[in-house]
């Protein structure tokens, strides 16, 4: 199973990269919108271990832009269907789940256990930066999304350091949770294009509803994957906005 599945994968990166993936551990924190597109682009990978970390279950409004949402999956805790679709992929993988908030009280189990990588893809603004800040004092290596909903322009997205990061609001407020920390081991993805100002809602439960459409939060999850496996397999660069 793993020589077909890394069969294209081999002829990029080698032997040695393939290892690499394989040893890797990885915790994804959010498996929505983003999260899942990143989650995605990790197992294809043929990360060896992946935690996914969700308190949330699928609804019928996922559909637009959730590669984990189906008819099939609607009602059913989002991190069940992260693991059920990894092992249908590769039955290999050593896939751990969480069902629950990212909070001060679960972050310091979330980011236990040893592992190479975060990916941060939450949308929770206090839950993000709490996250982002305690991956700031562990040192853990970090790929956050910033803000990819209310957003048209595929070509506006960006990759950065979080705190050479501009325009999107969202990072702004990370930045100035973050300063005075040291987050030279934080990559974020974002958008240079300003927000579109549409009328917004909120949900049951009082959450502000964004419009988004399915492409531009895939790319956002595909570019922290992809920022994620170049930095295991080390042929990560610097970037810069």
């Amino acid at each position: 199973m793993d020589e077909g599945m890394s069969a294209r994968t081999r002829i990029l990166i080698g032997d040695e990269g393939v290892e690499r993936l394989k040893s890797a551990s990885v915790v994804l924190c959010g498996c929505g919108a983003v999260g899942g597109y990143a989650f995605e682009g990790l197992v294809r990978a043929g990360i060896g271990r992946i935690r996914v970390v969700d308190k949330d279950v699928f609804s019928e409004s996922n559909l637009n832009r959730q590669v984990l949402a189906t008819v099939g999956t609607i009602g059913m805790k989002k991190v069940e269907a992260a693991r059920l679709r990894a092992l249908s992929i590769n039955p290999d993988i050593e896939i751990e789940t969480m069902d629950e908030l990212v909070s001060e009280e679960t972050i310091p189990r979330i980011l236990d256990g040893g592992f190479d990588v975060l990916v941060d893809a939450i949308d929770t603004m206090r839950m993000k930066t709490l996250l982002l800040q305690a991956a700031c004092d562990s040192g853990i290596r970090t790929f956050s999304s910033m803000g990819a909903a209310l957003h048209l322009d595929a070509g506006a997205v960006r990759i950065a350091p979080v705190m050479e990061s501009r325009v999107c609001p969202v990072a702004s407020k990370v930045r100035s949770a973050l300063r005075g920390l040291d987050a030279s081991r934080i990559t974020c993805v974002y958008s240079e294009e300003k927000p579109l100002a549409v009328p917004g809602s909120r949900d049951e439960h009082g959450k502000s509803v964004l419009g988004s459409l399915p492409t531009v939060p895939a790319i956002f999850g595909m570019t922290l994957a992809n920022e994620a496996i170049r930095h295991i397999v080390g042929c990560e660069d610097v970037r810069r906005a």
